[in-house]
């Protein structure tokens, strides 16, 4: 009991430290899971703590279940809208990119370590994956904005490349230690590691959305504690049947994530928590379990082998790929800079460990040293290298919070919170000239520690949160309106449903309009029943030049709601 006592204390403090470290992340620019390895290297036994621990199947145990959830929570948060625009380039780089950087790396760690071929190409697969968590939180904490479409193929090819990974270690392992013939066995066992985590991932996501919408639990906090369930039962069921369980918990987060259900952003926030509390666990844990003084041993070797994957193996993989698909050079290069390693190499060199594979913990040190290298190197200078690259873009307004609308059941509304940064166009102008949609409304202002009540005539000010309840199909333009000066938001739809009582010259700040030769103080509903010769009526239509106005909504003599189309413009 007393042992118990102790390794609840000892869990709870180290998650504390691993929770206050990542303040300095920003700082210091690393990436937080250099400061959680950190936090357990130096409560280790050779560190400050002097704790001991050398269990690699415990260690394999909790890294596995951990990046479980932290795949889960990646498919829950990727956009099936992102997959749509990317899916070809992120996908090639998730799959045949893997496999050349674990061949360029593994063939350069079996010189450099004097091993076996096939023990270099496993270290090359253990390290072949990027972290995508890693790479986007140290974007957000410089404040750094990229194309929407480099964005995503960053984030789906990072999400999406663990599972090739995991695939390639195995199957090497097999052949290693069990004496699987390259070939054939080889092929059948990717189809169905593949397939079969593909499919059970789809299945259990279709069932457990159609559960999520016929049955309602008493309790709310069980909303979240069922996705949970389902997302390890798709790992469970996949791995048993002899499918990547990994790629299974993706695909089912996806399917569950992209589609609405009751206490949505509950369900979302639970599982971001989780996939915290899995990181800081894991990392920590892995810190515990390497002696610094053992990656002494293979400081140089490690150098080296970082030195082949970060400027040789990742820009051969990238680079051929997206010149195929039009990127541009700047962005090839960022690309391949953004080889960030992370949480599965770590993982996956626990693998030998527990296959006894001789050399095994050579292996070990090896990768723990190449990603250490890896994260520090090229998380550091990530932000100085967009920035060099000229690859930053205005900073789009993005909602700090949702909240849902669950008392009326499955209604198309959100309140959402928008915070007004420095540089957003809507500083400094009044509430009635942001030419906000038909059907938005400001419910509330906060400013410091004051409630400002909306009306026409506030005036916003930096660092305003605005409460906002609105559809989900408008949130493109909300972005606009409280974006940067000049930015134009790709997702701004091309069709605006705006008020009548808008003006021209605030429809042009805030959606970059031009209406050049417009009195900028005629309102679209004073400029329709102007241009209107005949009695105006709902589809009644105006046009100028590039921009179709359509009367949408009457009450009385006012025009009340106009369509505005941009459509023409790219006609």
């Amino acid at each position: 009991m007393f042992l118990i006592d102790q390794l609840i204390l000892v869990a709870s403090v180290l998650i504390l430290l691993g929770i206050l470290s990542s303040k300095l992340s920003a700082r210091l620019g690393l990436p937080m899971l250099v400061l959680f390895l950190l936090v357990g290297m130096l409560a280790g036994e050779e560190g400050f703590g002097r704790l001991a621990f050398n269990n690699p199947q415990f260690a394999h145990a909790v890294g596995t279940i951990a990046l479980a959830f932290i795949l889960f929570d990646g498919g829950l948060q990727t956009p099936l809208s992102a997959v749509k625009k990317v899916w070809k380039p992120a996908s090639i780089l998730a799959t045949l990119g893997v496999m050349v950087t674990a061949l360029l790396t593994g063939v350069a760690a079996s010189y450099i370590l004097s091993i076996s071929l096939m023990e270099g190409l496993l270290i090359g697969a253990i390290v072949g994956s990027t972290d995508a968590a890693a790479v986007f939180s140290l974007l957000r904490n410089a404040g750094i904005n990229l194309n929407e479409r480099l964005k995503s193929t960053l984030e789906i090819e990072s999400a999406s490349n663990d599972p090739m990974a995991i695939f390639l270690t195995v199957t090497l392992l097999e052949v290693l230690v069990n004496g699987l013939k390259p070939g054939v066995g080889v092929l059948q066992l990717f189809f169905l590691q593949m397939g079969g985590g593909a499919l059970v991932g789809l299945l259990i996501g279709y069932l457990t959305l159609q559960l999520l919408h016929r049955i309602q639990l008493q309790a709310t906090g069980l909303y979240p504690v069922l996705v949970a369930a389902a997302g390890l039962l798709s790992f469970g069921l996949a791995a048993n049947l002899g499918g990547s369980g990994f790629l299974a918990i993706f695909i089912c987060g996806v399917m569950i994530g992209n589609n609405k259900f009751a206490f949505q952003k509950t369900t979302f926030l639970f599982h971001d928590g989780l996939a915290w509390l899995s990181q800081i666990m894991m990392f920590v844990m892995l810190g515990l379990l390497i002696n610094p003084s053992s990656l002494l041993e293979v400081w140089w070797q490690g150098l080296l082998i970082a030195a082949v994957l970060i400027f040789v193996a990742r820009p051969l993989a990238v680079l051929p790929v997206l010149k195929w698909f039009g990127f541009s050079l700047r962005q090839m290069t960022l690309v391949s800079w953004v080889g960030l390693r992370g949480s599965v190499p770590i993982i996956l060199a626990i693998f030998p460990l527990m296959y006894g594979l001789p050399g095994a913990e050579l292996i070990f040190n090896a990768v723990f040293f190449v990603v250490l290298i890896s994260a520090t190197l090229q998380g550091s200078t990530l932000a100085w290298v967009a920035k060099k690259l000229d690859l930053i873009e205005p900073v789009t307004a993005k909602p700090a919070a949702t909240l849902e609308i669950t008392a009326l059941g499955d209604v198309d509304a959100e309140i959402v919170e928008y915070t007004l940064a420095a540089g957003s166009r809507a500083i400094n102008r009044r509430l009635s000239r942001m030419a906000l949609p038909e059907g938005v409304v400001v419910a509330m202002i906060t400013r410091q520690e004051q409630i400002i009540p909306p009306r026409g005539s506030t005036v916003l000010e930096a660092g305003d949160h605005l409460f906002v309840v609105l559809k989900k199909d408008y949130k493109p333009m909300l972005e606009q309106i409280f974006s940067e000066p000049g930015f134009i938001n790709p997702e701004l739809p091309t069709t605006l449903r705006l008020k009548g009582a808008s003006r021209f010259s605030d429809l042009a700040w805030c959606y970059n309009l031009d209406f050049t030769g417009q009195d900028a103080e005629l309102t679209l509903d004073e400029y329709c029943r102007e241009k209107l010769s005949t009695e105006v009526v709902a589809g009644a239509e105006v046009i100028i030049g590039a921009i179709k106005l359509t009367v949408d909504e009457i009450v009385g003599n006012r025009i009340t709601t106009v369509q505005l189309d941009t459509r023409l413009e790219s006609d």
